[in-house]
């Protein structure tokens, strides 16, 4: 990537293996902005296509040479808050956020202020403006009540490597969850398509037809109605994991989404510890513990690990104690 980062000015691309259909989709594929936004530069004169105009519906072929002309950023309407963030690490790049639980990632409907977004924008201030709105370049996103590590790119060339290195998998991102029950094996893979569940529109599901998802799971200790698990993503659909696990028949302890009630399911003595481990997790138990990626300028290897935070640390410590039974 270039040594100065540009928020905005002519940027060539070269197609490769990923040519092929329209236009418009294939530039907001490579550019990871919205196929509406891809459009408005085409109708703008912004993008040309081996030195000529272009339309949105023209194919693009291996060798085609598109040429585009970023907006600069226009002010998005988000206020910056003092919201307390942990950042892990920074420079003039990339920086490394600790996410807590109960943050929401993004402003929404229902969530305008509040987020980490706003918190982003206090505590750092020279944030990426990709797709024409000043906003921080979030590469990945977590679940409003998931913690743990998450990407965020300073400037567009950065987030455009970086999101480019995502989809070809190479940004490793490890989870810590606890499930309920125990896996067949100690490790499993989940190779499962998910889409939004039929029924239940506010869900995900493993469902035919859906994007292709893949889980690693590891099993790290047993306890006596659940375990902890480590994750790694292949792919990064919504609510990869929990999904995964629910449809393994083992869903993420404390998800109130996918399965609210489970702890109640089990029989026998376990029962009694399922319940009592259920009251000592205030939300799902999944936490981002380690990313590792490359860094866009120096190529750098560069790897960041944050232990569980104290509410599923306490609850990961009860398991073990009460593994016998004791402390019911």
């Amino acid at each position: 990537m270039s040594p100065s980062p540009p928020s905005s000015g002519p940027l060539e691309l070269v197609a490769g293996d990923d040519a092929g259909g329209r236009l418009d989709a294939w530039l907001a594929a490579r550019l990871d902005v919205s196929r509406s936004r891809a459009v408005q530069w085409i109708d703008d004169g912004r993008v040309t296509l081996n030195g000529a105009p272009v339309r949105k519906k023209d194919p693009v072929a291996p060798g085609d040479v598109l040429t585009v002309t970023i907006p600069p950023p226009e002010p998005s309407g988000v206020a910056a808050e003092a919201i307390p963030i942990r950042i892990v690490y920074q420079d003039a790049d990339l920086a490394v956020i600790d996410k807590p639980a109960g943050l929401v990632v993004h402003p929404a409907a229902g969530h305008r202020t509040g987020t980490l977004v706003n918190a982003l924008l206090h505590a750092v201030g020279d944030l990426s403006g990709i797709g024409g709105v000043l906003r921080p370049g979030i590469v990945h996103r977590l679940d409003k009540d998931t913690s743990g590590l998450l990407l965020v790119a300073k400037h567009d060339d950065a987030h455009r490597f970086l999101s480019d290195e995502l989809k070809r998998r190479r940004v490793k991102r490890t989870y810590l969850t606890a499930c309920w029950g125990h896996l067949a094996e100690d490790a499993v893979t989940v190779d499962a398509p998910i889409g939004r569940h039929t029924a239940q529109r506010l869900k995900m599901a493993v469902v035919e037809g859906g994007r292709a998802a893949r889980t690693h799971f590891r099993r790290l200790e047993r306890w006596r109605a659940a375990e902890l698990l480590q994750a790694e993503l292949d792919t990064g659909r919504t609510h990869q994991i929990r999904v995964h696990l629910l449809h393994l028949g083992h869903p993420v302890v404390g998800d109130r989404t996918y399965a609210p009630d489970r702890a109640k399911g089990f029989g026998g003595p376990e029962r009694g510890w399922a319940l009592a481990f259920a009251k000592r997790v205030p939300r799902q138990f999944l936490h981002a513990a380690e990313l590792r990626f490359t860094h866009p300028r120096t190529g750098e290897a560069m790897r960041f690990e944050a232990p569980l935070p104290p509410d599923l640390a306490a609850a990961a410590a009860w398991a073990r104690s009460s593994a016998s039974g004791d402390g019911l």
